[in-house]
């Protein structure tokens, strides 16, 4: 092949930048939470804020599974209202995939949710550039 490049079979370059088939990337498996696990809001002074089971916390570090980043909220007032109501303006949130778990240090705040706080989350369309 000329200048060394190797083609795969779902990847087509344009103007020196590699696009690859959507049907060819594997959709993410959640993680599965280990016993009953607390679904929360999870709050880190280095991280941001993040929606999730929560596992074991131990000097303010734990690993939170089938973790949604919470990266701009709209529908509430605060994490508190969010965590017992939900949004009620999903489409104005800005909530990245979820990824099957996130281990998170200097956490400051976690505040359980209602299973409607929690429905409302996962409802949410996920955002992505």
């Amino acid at each position: 092949m000329k200048g060394g490049k190797i083609k795969m079979e779902n990847e087509i370059e344009v103007n020196g930048k590699k696009y690859v088939l959507k049907s060819s990337i594997k959709t993410q498996v959640k993680a599965k939470p280990k016993g009953n696990l607390q679904h929360a809001i999870v709050r880190s002074y280095s991280a941001g804020v993040f929606a999730g089971y929560i596992g074991k916390i131990e000097n303010r570090q734990a690993t939170v599974y089938n973790a949604r980043r919470i990266w701009f909220w709209d529908g509430a007032a605060s994490l508190s209202q969010l965590s017992q109501e939900g949004t009620s303006k999903p489409d104005k949130c800005k909530f990245p995939m979820e990824v099957p778990e996130v281990i998170l240090t200097d956490i400051c705040e976690v505040i359980p949710t209602t299973q409607k706080a929690k429905d409302s989350i996962e409802g949410v369309k996920i955002w992505q550039q």
